[in-house]
């Protein structure tokens, strides 16, 4: 990569960070901060806005640059400009600072979203400079609330289907490039999201008379949510279950494994009970085996000297596909009336239908990266913890990607939603050539 061209294109994306576009519903930032990053995007790609239509969005941007043949389905590029908070706490240089020390560059949504919003639009930028004209219609949805549900693209794609439009494929922000991604496989690897676990969130309340503190009954509100809470935490309350997804992750992450690991592989085959097999597997791998609770909230009571009346504890659920969302809130809420806990559904995602690997959208992402990423020893489906704006469009379209062409360094992942959060420089070309790659051979 050429220096001017690495510091042309991180100069880009640093103005880009250096706008606070905060999604939180406790602290979001100004519309004029939406408005002038909204702004900036058509200053910084005035080629690509001039060959596309804008059409109505509400607070996202969505693009249409028509193709050759308006017989074919359109395809959807996707990223999010949205970020969550971030106090600065910790972090080597403020996170809205864009600092670049040579090696990388710094600040909230490097990662998420706004390195793939940069990606995304420089590589159409350049190709529409060159007068390109796609094989297809080809969509760009760059969201503004993705941090807090997606409701613009909730509505996009309900707008779309309503009108009897269909995408043959989605590309949205997802998995990384990461080195040793589980326990034992040794090597850089594309890991690339062809579906996304569903969330609940649940409250659990335990209720009593009250009372004085001086004399107090045996479990109280907050003894009851204790012993709940402990009991979650220590068994295995979900269904347990290596979906197709899983076993073809660990089958084209076997080959890089050594001795025992490489019985992964086989994992979905295997005769021992699948429990046995979680431990080797690890916790991330772990949480795509079965439906996870985390416990994140929790409050009651008036007083120091009272027993609470009420006391009680919001949880996060992720949904597996093979459980789903409604034996997944029976399952848990079985154990809670053991407890004497009543519970209420918060709220609930939409579910996200699975890609199938073997669909032309995933050999696209594996030719791209191929092309532009030799280093990689192999693309990986596996299935995301986390949300993103695509889960909307299976409604709409049968293959959604979930994937953006960052090489990840150890403990990276980490400063996504935590502290700093980085870019390294080396990957800015390659992940605009990754998208050159994809527009051109869609």
């Amino acid at each position: 990569m050429s220096e001017e061209r690495k510091l042309e294109y991180a100069s880009c994306l640093q103005r880009m960070i250096r706008i606070e576009t905060v999604s939180d519903p406790g602290r979001r930032s100004p519309e004029e901060d939406f408005d002038r990053f909204r702004g900036l995007l058509r200053e910084l790609f005035p080629a690509l806005f001039a060959a596309c239509v804008q059409e109505d969005a509400g607070g996202s941007i969505l693009l249409r640059w028509r193709g050759d043949v308006s017989s074919a389905l359109p395809v959807m590029f996707m990223n999010h400009f949205d970020v969550v908070p971030a106090d600065g706490k910790g972090w080597t240089f403020p996170p809205f600072s864009g600092e670049i020390d040579g090696e990388r560059l710094w600040g909230r949504g490097t990662l998420d979203d706004k390195g793939g919003v940069w990606a995304m639009m420089q590589a159409a930028e350049e190709l529409a400079e060159e007068g390109f004209v796609p094989p297809r219609d080809i969509y760009f949805e760059i969201g503004c609330d993705e941090e807090i549900r997606g409701h613009n693209a909730d509505a996009i794609s309900a707008r779309f289907r309503d009108q009897g439009k269909r995408f043959e494929m989605v590309f949205d922000e997802g998995g990384d490039i990461v080195r040793d991604p589980i326990s034992g496989a040794k090597g850089l690897f594309a890991m690339v999201g062809v579906g996304e676990k569903s969330v609940v969130e649940l409250k659990f309340t335990a209720r009593s008379e009250g009372g004085h503190a001086s004399t107090p009954d045996k479990d109280t509100p907050f003894v009851r949510l204790g012993k709940f809470m402990a009991y979650v935490d220590r068994h295995q309350i979900f269904d347990v279950e290596i979906s197709p997804v899983v076993s073809e992750m660990l089958t084209r992450l076997s080959p890089y494994m050594k001795g025992g690991g490489k019985l992964l592989g086989k994992a979905g085959k295997a005769k021992k009970p699948i429990e046995m097999l979680k431990p080797k597997l690890g916790g991330t791998v772990g949480a795509l085996l079965s439906t996870t609770i985390a416990f994140t909230m929790a409050g009651g009571g008036e007083a120091v000297n009272v027993i609470p009346k009420e006391a009680w504890a919001i949880a996060d659920m992720r949904c597996s596909h093979h459980q789903g969302q409604d034996a997944s809130i029976a399952a848990v809420t079985r154990i809670a009336k053991r407890f004497g806990l009543e519970t209420e559904v918060i709220t609930r995602s939409v579910s996200s239908d699975i890609t199938d690997h073997g669909c032309r959208a995933f050999k696209l992402v594996e030719e791209a990266v191929a092309a532009v990423l030799p280093e990689v020893d192999a693309c990986v489906p596996y299935l995301m913890t986390g949300g993103s704006d695509s889960r909307y469009f299976g409604r709409i379209c049968d293959q959604c990607i979930r994937f953006l062409p960052f090489v990840l360094e150890a403990g990276q992942l980490s400063s996504i939603h935590g502290v700093d959060e980085y870019v390294g420089l080396d990957s800015l070309e390659p992940a605009v050539d990754y998208y050159k790659y994809l527009i051109k051979n869609v």
